[in-house]
């Protein structure tokens, strides 16, 4: 056995670890063992952290006895666990579940897996941070005692296995008060002028010269009176401004800036996003990845700056040391880079390259010369009004830092400046046409997965390490959905001045599409109003940034982190009791009106399976009817007419193969029955107007996809299907999934070689921890 013992979380992270060390020392795992560990005493609840190596499996008992034979026979003990909170707590619980001897253990963090820091690491170990250790209890504890307070209470006043939680609350709130903006926006019109001019630049040439007029108008009347002032008017540049402008490059990336800037330019989810930089991160491509900090360190700038020279020359660099501004960043973190700048592409899966070349030239291009720009606009003067035309441009004189990189936005109708010609003052201008065109205000938007991480930091909510477990859990609980939403269509005014003669004609445009947004869910809606009437202080933002701060003076040393505790639940859990004694059952129930055929009252409200409505009520003496609401409607906007419309399914298609078609709505949707088999209706396609040809369609199309989903059958008895997946091919056996590598090709799979995937990637599944009912 080696005189070192190095313990990591995970194979990877091992394995590339001990690619730099001698003999001397030896790399183990605890493959996330540490899970159940941290859970045996108030220690750590890893069912919201995000550490996807993380695997409880059936043998923890042998790993664990492993690695307290290798700590005994060991000279000196390594803790190498991750430098954040968790990782110091991960540390702590390996040191006093392995019972290891204070004298040879030691602490070591690394902000990289390079051979450098490593060593440098080892030369400079240090003793367990039990503050950051208290910081990460605290946090674990806290969560604890408002989800396991909350949730029984939303058990009995909403429905069963409902969850709430300090953080997820706030961030469904987030996404219920936007939808709420939404549905409440009342969009206003006003008419946008803009103008095309004809003219000759200065060096002779024709030129076209764009414009718009530098006022709106509230109505079609004034729009049109405008333009038939413009029928005999006269136009000329009355000024020229040009002024120089700089942009400067973004900081280099910290977690959230990665999540939102992977979701936009690469359209990556949060969770996605953290999985592929843990890949690289444990396999020495880039730094820890959980950090809010923009900091680099003195290797890293003197890196980039030998890179960009060599790449561009001198004049394209600037050092750069940039100051991060989130509540409560570590400084002594680093941004997330390359570990090596002069590597600007790298090995692995396609989804790890595009991550890996944001990551480089987001840093390259943080320490680069700013760009430089000369903006122009040009004045136009009408001689009928006093309204000016403005023409604004820009030229890119040096582009810096933009050879590499530029920054995306979530403006989605964001406008790029054109460049103009070159004219005169006082120069005369030919109109070739002015356009009113109605233009109407934007409602506001709705969060995307990026945008939501970046309001959560900017209110002080969460840590680097939540977000993206955060937005997972919120989804998985089905408060909240994430989906694209089809375009509708709107009319607009279009008056359009040309050759002396106005025109005025309706057009049609698609607008409010939708793509990978958030949605909040009825029951995400009911269990947010009912948190926010019953539990203020939870559902506060201030309050939730506030415990982040105490937080961090617990990891700072500064409060007991117990005291904190039990002065939080002292105030807290009396709000517990009065609430199951004194509220009353939340359904959500909203009442529409009345069935014009019938009298009874129309409703709809949170039912054991989902949001209903219901004709009719308990206290009659005729039985209450109900149908399921479609996933695109909710509870809070649905009109008696749409609800009135559900109660017509299920409803009969025709004939099919002599069987009847029948399509409904369900629990998971709506769906087409046919011959005792059942097959979902796509998102577009709406229950009430499906015809039979197009269900005769779906029905084909589920057929033909189920017979291409298998490609072969193998085994004396057909034990072995080797199936096309969502993810690719795969084949199962005995109800187990298995993978097929991609150097092998499905249709030659044989029955040997399953046999021999079977062996190698074993058979029993880990079972996920959950937390059972209490006997």
């Amino acid at each position: 056995m080696s005189k070192n013992l190095v313990i990591v979380e995970s194979p990877a992270k091992a394995k590339t670890i001990e690619k730099f060390l001698g003999s001397d020392f030896h790399v183990m795992s605890s493959f996330g063992h540490i899970r159940d560990l941290a859970e045996k005493g108030i220690g750590i609840d890893f069912e919201n952290d995000y550490k996807p190596d993380y695997v409880v499996s059936s043998d923890k008992k042998k790993v664990v006895a492993e690695l307290k034979k290798a700590a005994k026979t060991a000279e000196t003990v390594w803790l190498a666990s991750d430098e954040d909170r968790e990782g110091e707590a991960i540390a702590w619980h390996l040191y006093n579940e392995l019972k290891l001897d204070a004298h040879k253990t030691k602490r070591i963090v690394f902000h990289e897996i390079t051979k450098d820091a490593i060593l440098n690491a080892i030369e400079r170990p240090r003793e367990i941070d039990v503050n950051l250790v208290d910081a990460q209890q605290a946090r674990r504890v806290l969560d604890r005692i408002v989800g396991f307070e909350l949730s029984p209470v939303l058990w009995k006043k909403i429905k069963p296995s409902l969850s709430a939680g300090r953080v997820q609350s706030v961030a469904v709130r987030l996404i219920v008060e936007r939808e709420r903006e939404i549905n409440n926006f009342v969009s206003e019109s006003s008419y946008r002028v803009n103008a095309t001019f004809l003219t000759i630049d200065v060096q002779g040439s024709p030129a076209i010269l764009k414009a718009e007029l530098q006022h709106r108008f509230t109505n079609k009347e004034d729009a049109l009176t405008f333009l038939e002032d413009c029928k005999n008017a006269s136009f000329q540049v009355s000024d020229i401004i040009t002024k120089p402008a700089k942009k400067s490059p973004a900081p280099p990336f910290t977690t959230s800036t990665l999540q939102q800037e992977a979701s936009r330019k690469l359209g990556f989810s949060v969770s996605q996003t953290m999985r592929i930089a843990q890949s690289l991160y444990e396999s020495g491509k880039i730094t820890y990845m959980r950090t809010d900090s923009v900091n680099l360190s003195d290797l890293a700038l003197n890196t980039a700056k030998a890179e960009i020279t060599s790449m561009a020359g001198e004049k394209y660099v600037k050092i750069r040391k940039f100051k991060t501004s989130t509540k409560g960043a570590q400084e002594a973190h680093e941004a997330i880079r390359p570990t090596y700048m002069n590597t600007p592409t790298i090995n692995g899966t396609a989804q790890e390259k595009k991550l890996y070349d944001l990551i480089w030239k987001r840093t390259i291009a943080s320490q680069m010369a700013d760009a430089e720009l000369e903006k122009t606009s040009i004045y136009i003067d009408c001689s009928c009004n006093k309204h000016q035309f403005v023409a604004t441009g820009e030229v890119i004189i040096f582009d810096g830092f933009l050879k590499v990189y530029l920054e995306s936005t979530d403006d989605e109708d964001e406008e790029t400046a054109d460049m103009l010609p070159a004219l005169k003052k006082n120069q005369s201008l030919t109109v070739d046409e002015i356009i009113a065109q109605q233009r109407f205000t934007q409602k506001p938007p709705r969060y995307s997965e990026a945008s939501l991480v970046r309001k959560l930091e900017e209110l002080g909510i969460g840590r680097p390490s939540t977000y993206a477990p955060t937005i997972t859990t919120i989804q998985n609980r089905s408060y909240i959905e994430k989906s694209d939403r089809p375009a509708e269509k709107r009319d607009y005014n279009f008056l359009r001045l040309k050759d002396g003669n106005i025109s005025d004609k309706v057009k049609t445009e698609n607008t409010g599409a939708e793509k990978s947004k958030l949605f909040p869910t009825d029951i995400g809606m009911v269990v947010n109003d009912f948190l926010t009437e019953y539990f203020p202080d939870i559902l506060n933002y201030n309050f939730t940034a506030q415990v982040e701060k105490e937080f961090d003076n617990i990891a700072d040393g500064k409060i007991n982190w117990v005291s904190s505790i039990d002065k939080f639940y002292k105030q807290f859990h009396p709000v517990v009791e009065h609430t199951l004694k004194n509220s009353e059952r939340q359904v959500g129930e909203r009442i529409l009106g009345k069935d014009p055929k019938t009298g009874r009252q129309v409703s709809v409200k949170i039912a054991r399976f989902g949001p209903v409505a219901q004709i009719g009520t308990a206290e009659e003496e005729e039985k209450p009817t109900f149908a399921s609401l479609r996933k695109d409607q909710l509870i809070e906007t649905i009109t008696l007419e749409d609800a009135l419309e559900l109660f017509k399914l299920p409803r009969q298609l025709g004939i099919f193969e002599d069987k009847e078609m029948i399509v409904a709505i369900g629990r998971f949707g709506p769906y087409i029955r046919h011959d005792g088999h059942f097959y979902s209706l796509p998102k577009t396609e709406n229950p009430m107007n499906v015809t039979a040809e197009r269900a005769i369609e779906i029905i084909g199309e589920k057929r033909e996809a189920e017979k291409n989903k298998v490609i072969s059958i193998l085994g004396e008895n057909g034990e072995y299907q080797v199936l096309n997946g969502r993810f690719g091919p795969y084949f199962t056996f005995e109800k187990n999934n298995y993978k097929i590598p991609k150097n092998i090709d499905p249709q030659t799979l044989t029955t040997e070689k399953c046999k021999e995937l079977v062996d190698k990637q074993g058979t029993a599944k880990p079972k996920k921890k959950g937390f059972g009912k209490k006997k």
